[in-house]
């Protein structure tokens, strides 16, 4: 069932630009994608990830989300993975000659996808931009199949795919493929207009402008409530070429709040804070991409109420003794009754956020934090350090706990960091401590 064989004999690959099929080692997720194709017929393909392949099928109509809908989708030759990235035009007279879309793509999970498959019963749990939930594939005779939409949170009283007409990974249409043309330079996001969305942001992974609006877009109901009303800084990045800066005024967003305050120096300074969504998205419209916000609301500036320790190891310390690290901190945090998340960092380390709930100063908030650094430091000199000289951390864990003054900032829970690749600083239970590595969480396999 691994053969390429028939796929490669039916393509020319000097008239073609589709990837010559070879077998590659499959990760630990699997993945999938759904290529809208107009060729002699339209229709759309599913590919599944098998053993270093793409099982694949011809769905006339299409996916429907309606349980009700039994969909034919026809098994066809086995493609490569590399297939899972194609888009654009089949040449005239070459097999399959057209225009294809990459419509979804995404990761799906099943019990056995080989023996169902040979058993003629596939089970799908898709985790898609579009597709989610479940679906069954179920072998009627021969190369028939029907394509079928599970009774779930995610079912529609319709087939729900004509909405989607714009390609997941180039925002293009059929139209704008088959001509070789670009996309519309504009695209409305929450009401406001994304300019520029094809502009490479990252490299590697490839992330444009409008896949992070669209990220914001859809984690904004989560995010919101633990952003807003706190004063932010962003860092801005233009684009991927040019260098990265830090801002914390931001005159051109008319959805920001403002509020001018007297800083620690006795200078008045406005500040700016997301009051809802549209803030939170015209700020990535102007090229900010990482948000950090104040352990204080904007309601009480003088009792912050989100404690942080930054734990950020030096570049010897392995990640099993990061995690216990965490761990240890976690056991010092409970014996003085305080309760504390947990978030990535999506860099080297990982985040702990204490809610405090009593009306503490500034001074006394920053007091306590730095006493949980000293009482760990004098507790495991050859791990923690509280002292931010590097020839103190040095094969240690420097315990960030100057993130607790006024004026300072964290990073904001679920934003994008801007490094080598587009990582998130995601909330985790405790449980996925072991699970998950600090910079693991990017834009691209974020569920």
């Amino acid at each position: 069932m691994n053969n390429l064989k028939k796929y490669n004999e039916k393509r020319d690959f000097t008239k073609t630009k589709e990837p010559v099929g070879k077998k590659k080692t499959s990760n630990n997720k699997l993945r999938f994608c759904i290529q809208h194709h107009k060729a002699s017929h339209d229709h759309y393909d599913l590919r599944l990830e098998c053993n270093g392949i793409l099982l694949s099928w011809a769905i006339p109509k299409g996916p429907s989300f309606n349980p009700k809908d039994k969909r034919l989708a026809i098994n066809v030759e086995n493609h490569p993975l590399s297939y899972r990235h194609f888009e654009g035009t089949i040449p005239k007279g070459q097999y399959g000659g057209g225009t294809v879309m990459l419509w979804d793509e995404g990761y799906f999970e099943t019990t056995n996808i080989k023996k169902d498959y040979q058993n003629g019963s596939i089970k799908i749990n898709f985790k898609g931009k579009r597709l989610k939930g479940l679906w069954l594939l179920i072998n009627i005779n021969d190369n028939n199949w029907l394509f079928i939409k599970e009774k779930d949170q995610f079912a529609k009283k319709t087939p729900a795919i004509s909405k989607f007409t714009r390609s997941i990974k180039t925002n293009r249409t059929m139209e704008e493929i088959t001509n070789n043309k670009s996309p519309k330079k504009e695209v409305t996001i929450c009401g406001i207009k994304i300019t520029h969305p094809n502009k490479i942001i990252f490299k590697n992974p490839k992330t444009t402008k409008l896949d992070i609006a669209l990220y914001y877009h859809k984690i904004a109901k989560k995010m919101l409530p633990l952003v807003k009303n706190r004063f932010i800084s962003t860092v801005r990045l233009p684009n991927e070429k040019s260098n990265k800066f830090f801002m914390k005024h931001f005159p051109n967003n008319p959805y920001l709040g403002k509020k001018t305050i007297t800083t620690n120096k006795g200078k008045k300074e406005t500040y700016y804070y997301i009051k809802d969504e549209k803030g939170l998205i015209y700020e990535v419209q102007n090229n900010s991409y990482e948000f950090h916000i104040w352990p204080s609301e904007i309601t009480s500036l003088n009792k912050p109420n989100l404690m942080v320790l930054d734990i950020d190891p030096d570049k010897n310390v392995s990640l099993e003794k990061v995690r216990n690290s965490v761990k240890e901190i976690r056991k010092v945090l409970k014996e003085f009754s305080l309760k504390a998340f947990l978030k990535t960092s999506g860099g080297k380390g990982y985040h702990i956020i204490i809610p405090i709930n009593k009306n503490l100063s500034w001074q006394k908030f920053r007091d306590i934090s730095q006493k949980i650094a000293l009482l760990l430091e004098e507790q495991n000199p050859n791990t923690f350090t509280s002292n931010n000289r590097l020839s103190s951390r040095k094969n240690k864990i420097f315990i960030d706990w100057q993130r607790n003054i006024k004026g300072s900032t964290f990073v904001a829970p679920y934003s994008l960091r801007l490094k080598d690749k587009p990582t998130i600083s995601k909330p985790i239970s405790w449980t996925e401590l072991d699970k998950i590595a600090p910079n693991q969480i990017t834009i691209d396999n974020f569920k």
